[in-house]
């Protein structure tokens, strides 16, 4: 029996007003205060860090019933991390996540430094493999309708990947040609370079895929998920999530990012969209 290490890597600024979601603010064509769109960021990130615990906390259960059942199967545990910059931001992290604690599991603490995102990426990925780990899934804090599903397929294709002997890499897109979720191996041939910041316009999911075809390296795709930078994107999300909330009564794997909800409520915020005065012109062809 091998042991091994995962972790599970949320990249977040600390949800200081002025600093997170700045283009949901009156200031950039959005509704809210800085206050308001650093006090939604915060909820937002407590969910997603929440969805992302649960579906590790099922992860480890399943791996411990396997060794429980079998002792030759490696034994996986399975970590939380939280990557910021600057280092003195960590302390600001720490700060609110203490705030409503405690967690189900531990939270690692790290900061992640570089000129651009791209190396951000890589120096945060290069830390924690250097400590062993094995996998690395990456999300972001913004994203309240990430199903925790997404989360433990990510891992479970990595693993799979693993033990035909292709290291792989997983993603998840989000609604303007980015990912919500990434992930991929220490044996991976993979790296952030190029990809979130490019001078030739090509959008990440691309820089991704190309590096991928380059590299011969199989790769999984879960659906896409939106994260939430504009007005339209925190609409399309309350609809989402008051969907997920519904359907949660009987899809019980769900999680419902209640915290957001609440937000929302409290605020009073109503999504509404344009009269739809069109006809259909299929009433023509149903006309005999």
């Amino acid at each position: 029996m091998a042991e091994k290490k995962q972790a599970l890597l949320l990249f977040s600024k600390p949800p200081v007003p002025g600093m997170v979601k700045t283009r949901l603010t009156t200031e950039h064509d959005g509704f809210l205060s800085p206050a308001q769109a650093a006090e939604f960021f915060k909820r937002s990130l407590y969910d997603v860090s929440e969805l992302a615990m649960h579906a590790l906390m099922e992860l480890q259960m399943e791996n411990d019933a396997a060794v429980a059942a079998d002792p030759s199967v490696d034994k996986v545990t399975y970590d939380f991390f939280v990557s910021t910059t600057p280092a003195e931001n960590v302390e600001l992290m720490k700060e609110t996540y203490d705030a409503i604690g405690p967690w189900p599991m531990e939270i690692h603490y790290m900061t992640d430094k570089g000129a651009t995102f791209d190396d951000h990426f890589d120096y945060a990925f290069k830390e924690i493999f250097a400590q062993g780990y094995e996998h690395i899934v990456s999300v972001g804090g913004d994203i309240p309708t990430m199903p925790k599903s997404h989360i433990v397929q990510a891992f479970q294709w990595l693993d799979y990947f693993q033990s035909i002997g292709k290291p792989g890499f997983v993603q998840a897109p989000c609604q303007e040609c980015g990912t919500s979720l990434v992930g991929f191996s220490h044996n991976t041939p993979m790296d952030h370079q190029g990809v979130y910041y490019n001078l030739d316009g090509r959008p990440a999911l691309d820089g991704y895929m190309e590096k991928l075809e380059e590299r011969d390296v199989p790769s999984a795709f879960l659906s896409p998920v939106a994260d939430i930078d504009e007005k339209t994107d925190l609409a399309h999300a309350i609809s989402c999530m008051r969907a997920i909330k519904q359907a949660a009564v009987f899809q019980t794997d769900l999680f419902v990012p209640q915290r957001v909800l609440d937000w929302v409520d409290y605020m009073g915020i109503q999504v509404i969209t344009p009269p739809n005065d069109e006809h259909d012109p299929r009433q023509y062809i149903d006309q005999e």
